[in-house]
């Protein structure tokens, strides 16, 4: 069912649909996922691993919205002495006040170089023996991986939740410029 959702996405949802809601839906849900678990049919033997070229959407998704086709310098986490391991931790508040709060004490204290605020979040989960669902926030935070323990502190410190999210997914890669600034933007 998934691989059939997956790959006919271009005949069900408008080109403009797709426009406006492609980049963050995407982006989340592959940071979240992976390519190999949003649609099964990624896994086949006859695709490469890791190679966005090979995906059977990619042509139709570059025909449709590609204004031009520039080439893009990437670097390997590993692969330059100007960047650092780097990582995406997400966090999740209860509303916009608490998360913009919670963004600028971490950008201040140079514990993240980067923190998104993406309103509009529905969570389910259990606690204390209930289901509960609950608007949040979610702050996405770009970070050295050295300071996942410093950066967890100071969540659990500035949060109001008992036990807040913190959830770290590496970052295998980039733009050199963007890995750079964020260096330079976080302390040792």
């Amino acid at each position: 069912m998934a691989s059939t959702v997956c790959c006919k996405v271009p005949s069900l949802i408008s080109s403009s649909a797709i426009r406006r809601r492609l980049p963050l839906v995407g982006a989340f849900c592959v940071l979240s996922l992976g390519f190999t678990n949003l649609c099964p049919i990624l896994s086949s033997a006859s695709l490469k691993t890791g190679c966005v070229q090979s995906l059977p959407f990619v042509s139709y998704l570059r025909s449709k919205f590609s204004t031009q086709s520039p080439t893009v310098q990437a670097v390997k986490m590993e692969g330059s002495s100007n960047t650092v391991p780097s990582i995406v931790v997400y966090v999740t508040v209860p509303n916009r006040e608490a998360g913009k709060k919670l963004a600028e004490s971490i950008v201040k204290a140079k514990l993240a170089a980067c923190v998104n605020i993406v309103p509009g979040l529905e969570s389910v989960y259990e606690w204390e023996g209930k289901i509960h669902t609950d608007p949040e926030e979610l702050l996405i935070i770009k970070t050295r991986e050295s300071l996942l323990e410093a950066l967890t502190e100071h969540v659990k410190a500035n949060h109001e939740y008992d036990v807040p999210e913190v959830i770290a997914l590496p970052i295998t890669g980039g733009s050199p410029q963007y890995l750079e600034w964020l260096k330079k933007s976080t302390r040792d």
